[in-house]
Protein backbone atom coordinates (compact mmCIF):
# COMPACT_ATOMS: atom_id res chain seq x y z
CA UNK A 1 0.00 0.00 0.00
CA UNK A 2 3.17 2.51 0.87
CA UNK A 3 4.59 1.92 -2.53
CA UNK A 4 0.81 2.63 -4.37
CA UNK A 5 0.47 5.90 -2.05
CA UNK A 6 4.40 6.98 -3.51
CA UNK A 7 3.32 6.35 -7.17
CA UNK A 8 0.34 8.04 -6.85
CA UNK A 9 1.43 11.27 -5.18
CA UNK A 10 4.68 11.08 -7.63
CA UNK A 11 1.53 11.18 -10.28
CA UNK A 12 0.04 13.89 -8.37
CA UNK A 13 3.38 16.17 -8.64
CA UNK A 14 3.98 15.35 -11.90
CA UNK A 15 0.25 16.53 -12.88
CA UNK A 16 1.52 20.18 -10.87
CA UNK A 17 3.61 20.50 -13.50
CA UNK A 18 2.12 19.38 -16.93
CA UNK A 19 -1.13 20.89 -19.02
CA UNK A 20 -4.65 19.71 -18.25
CA UNK A 21 -4.97 17.12 -21.23
CA UNK A 22 -1.52 15.89 -19.64
CA UNK A 23 -2.95 16.08 -16.12
CA UNK A 24 -6.24 13.67 -17.34
CA UNK A 25 -4.53 11.35 -18.88
CA UNK A 26 -2.32 10.77 -15.77
CA UNK A 27 -5.76 10.79 -13.50
CA UNK A 28 -6.79 8.33 -16.26
CA UNK A 29 -3.69 6.41 -15.29
CA UNK A 30 -4.35 6.39 -11.69
CA UNK A 31 -7.87 5.37 -11.63
CA UNK A 32 -7.40 1.59 -11.12
CA UNK A 33 -6.31 2.18 -7.82
CA UNK A 34 -9.12 4.56 -6.98
CA UNK A 35 -11.11 2.31 -8.70
CA UNK A 36 -10.01 -0.69 -6.41
CA UNK A 37 -11.41 1.23 -3.65
CA UNK A 38 -14.56 2.35 -5.18
CA UNK A 39 -15.77 -1.10 -6.16
CA UNK A 40 -15.68 -2.95 -2.53
CA UNK A 41 -18.75 -3.84 -1.40
CA UNK A 42 -18.17 -4.73 1.89
CA UNK A 43 -20.35 -1.76 4.14
CA UNK A 44 -16.88 -1.09 6.21
CA UNK A 45 -15.31 0.42 2.88
CA UNK A 46 -18.35 1.95 1.96
CA UNK A 47 -18.91 3.25 4.94
CA UNK A 48 -15.54 5.19 5.11
CA UNK A 49 -16.42 6.42 1.69
CA UNK A 50 -17.32 9.52 0.50
CA UNK A 51 -19.92 9.72 -2.76
CA UNK A 52 -20.08 11.87 -5.43
CA UNK A 53 -23.39 12.84 -7.31
CA UNK A 54 -23.89 12.96 -10.95
CA UNK A 55 -24.07 16.78 -10.98
CA UNK A 56 -21.08 16.91 -8.72
CA UNK A 57 -18.88 15.05 -11.06
CA UNK A 58 -19.98 17.06 -14.11
CA UNK A 59 -19.26 20.45 -12.24
CA UNK A 60 -16.41 19.67 -10.94
CA UNK A 61 -14.83 18.33 -14.45
CA UNK A 62 -16.38 21.72 -15.75
CA UNK A 63 -14.35 23.94 -13.10
CA UNK A 64 -10.95 22.33 -12.30
CA UNK A 65 -8.19 22.70 -14.23
CA UNK A 66 -5.27 20.56 -14.01
CA UNK A 67 -4.32 19.11 -10.87
CA UNK A 68 -7.21 20.97 -9.50
CA UNK A 69 -9.85 18.96 -7.27
CA UNK A 70 -12.46 19.72 -4.57
CA UNK A 71 -11.27 19.77 -0.96
CA UNK A 72 -14.00 19.65 1.41
CA UNK A 73 -13.20 19.93 5.08
CA UNK A 74 -15.28 20.30 8.56
CA UNK A 75 -14.48 23.01 10.55
CA UNK A 76 -16.40 24.85 13.92
CA UNK A 77 -18.72 27.38 13.55
CA UNK A 78 -21.94 27.74 12.01
CA UNK A 79 -25.73 27.66 13.54
CA UNK A 80 -25.40 24.35 14.60
CA UNK A 81 -21.81 23.80 15.96
CA UNK A 82 -20.21 22.56 12.92
CA UNK A 83 -19.76 23.76 9.29
CA UNK A 84 -18.52 22.40 5.77
CA UNK A 85 -16.09 23.70 4.05
CA UNK A 86 -15.45 23.70 0.25
CA UNK A 87 -12.48 25.44 -1.73
CA UNK A 88 -10.31 24.02 -5.19
CA UNK A 89 -7.00 23.17 -4.12
CA UNK A 90 -4.08 21.35 -5.74
CA UNK A 91 -2.05 20.33 -2.86
CA UNK A 92 -2.46 16.60 -1.44
CA UNK A 93 -1.02 16.38 2.12
CA UNK A 94 -0.39 12.91 3.59
CA UNK A 95 -3.05 12.86 5.84
CA UNK A 96 -5.95 13.60 3.15
CA UNK A 97 -8.41 10.96 1.76
CA UNK A 98 -8.70 11.02 -2.45
CA UNK A 99 -11.97 10.22 -3.35
CA UNK A 100 -12.44 10.25 -7.62
CA UNK A 101 -15.25 9.31 -9.89
CA UNK A 102 -15.50 9.95 -13.56
CA UNK A 103 -12.29 11.63 -13.43
CA UNK A 104 -13.49 14.61 -10.85
CA UNK A 105 -11.84 14.14 -7.13
CA UNK A 106 -12.66 15.45 -3.60
CA UNK A 107 -10.24 14.92 -1.26
CA UNK A 108 -10.97 15.17 2.35
CA UNK A 109 -8.52 15.08 5.30
CA UNK A 110 -8.50 12.45 7.92
CA UNK A 111 -10.18 14.49 11.04
CA UNK A 112 -12.77 16.08 8.51
CA UNK A 113 -13.46 12.45 7.07
CA UNK A 114 -14.70 11.89 10.74
CA UNK A 115 -17.75 13.92 10.36
CA UNK A 116 -19.21 13.17 6.93
CA UNK A 117 -18.01 9.61 6.16
CA UNK A 118 -20.36 7.50 4.23
CA UNK A 119 -21.91 11.16 2.91
CA UNK A 120 -23.02 12.17 -0.50
CA UNK A 121 -21.02 15.67 -1.98
CA UNK A 122 -23.80 16.84 -4.39
CA UNK A 123 -23.65 20.57 -6.75
CA UNK A 124 -27.15 22.37 -6.66
CA UNK A 125 -27.97 25.11 -8.79
CA UNK A 126 -30.77 26.74 -7.78
CA UNK A 127 -32.32 30.74 -8.48
CA UNK A 128 -30.59 32.19 -5.49
CA UNK A 129 -27.57 30.62 -5.70
CA UNK A 130 -25.48 27.33 -7.03
CA UNK A 131 -23.22 25.39 -4.68
CA UNK A 132 -21.29 22.07 -3.88
CA UNK A 133 -23.52 20.50 -0.84
CA UNK A 134 -23.14 17.83 1.95
CA UNK A 135 -26.07 15.55 1.54
CA UNK A 136 -27.41 12.21 3.52
CA UNK A 137 -24.26 12.91 6.24
CA UNK A 138 -25.18 9.51 8.00
CA UNK A 139 -22.69 11.53 10.83
CA UNK A 140 -24.76 14.67 11.40
CA UNK A 141 -27.94 14.32 13.97
CA UNK A 142 -29.36 17.66 12.39
CA UNK A 143 -28.52 20.61 9.97
CA UNK A 144 -30.10 24.19 9.57
CA UNK A 145 -31.88 25.38 6.77
CA UNK A 146 -29.15 26.79 4.39
CA UNK A 147 -27.53 23.20 4.85
CA UNK A 148 -23.84 24.25 5.46
CA UNK A 149 -24.15 23.58 9.34
CA UNK A 150 -24.70 20.58 11.22
CA UNK A 151 -24.36 18.77 14.80
CA UNK A 152 -23.11 15.31 14.93
CA UNK A 153 -24.42 12.09 16.66
CA UNK A 154 -23.39 11.30 19.87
Amino acid sequence: MAAARSLFLTAAAVRAVTPWWGSRFLAALARPQVRREASSSSPEACEGRIHLTASCVQRLLEITQGSEFLRLEVEGGGCSGFQYRFSLDTVINPDDRIFEQGGARVVVDSDSLAFVKGAQVDFSQELIRSSFQVLNNPQAEKGCSCGSSFSVKL
